[in-house]
């Protein structure tokens, strides 16, 4: 009786551990977690490290499409919001890192094109990922036919917790600069 009983429990917990989601290391950042250290650079070349922009305040990363073969419409609403309350990010002391991952070649065209018609402030920066680097290593590549990144926004305080995290697993349902200003407020 033990036997059986024993082998239907080792049955259960084989079972269980084949259905249980990824695990915590390969999952994307949640709220309470230290944002990992991750470096980049702008359009033009400029390297930024994400522990040298907090040491002047949260940081507010939007991580966005980038190119799935065509400029994400979501994506330009989302950001066109955020350059909207610009004067607000600015007065919460926030600086907003937008991430725009893809394939290197021919991201920087891409990227130009996202941009065109919109005007960056100084303490808004649009960085590039190349191949997926950043979005692997922060567990955020939306790995399907026609899909980059999943959508997501975090707000990294000085200290690196996160105090608010967002992952979309869809083109949708993501925040608004709205929502942003109060969760960089209500710390």
């Amino acid at each position: 009786m033990f036997v059986k009983q024993s082998l239907w429990l080792a049955i259960l917990v084989a079972l269980l551990s084949f259905s249980q989601p990824v695990s915590a290391a390969d999952a994307p950042p949640k709220m309470g977690d230290i944002a990992a250290d991750f470096e980049l650079k702008t359009m033009a070349g400029e390297k930024v490290r994400l522990t040298e922009q907090l040491k002047t305040g949260p940081v507010v990363l939007v991580v966005l499409r980038g190119f799935p073969g065509y400029q994400c419409p979501v994506c330009n609403q989302q950001v066109g919001q955020f350059l909207g309350q610009a004067e607000k990010f600015k007065a919460a002391g926030a600086k907003v890192l937008l991430v725009y991952p893809g394939p290197a070649k021919n991201l920087h065209l891409r990227t130009e094109e996202f941009l065109k018609d919109k005007t960056v402030p100084e303490h808004f920066q649009l960085l590039i990922d190349p191949d997926y680097a950043f979005t692997k290593a922060y567990h955020l590549r939306w790995d399907a036919a026609g899909e980059t990144a999943y959508p997501s926004t975090f707000v990294i305080q000085n200290d690196g917790k996160i105090t608010f995290a967002k992952v979309s697993m869809t083109h949708g349902g993501r925040t608004n600069a709205v929502e942003i200003l109060k969760a960089l407020t209500a710390r």
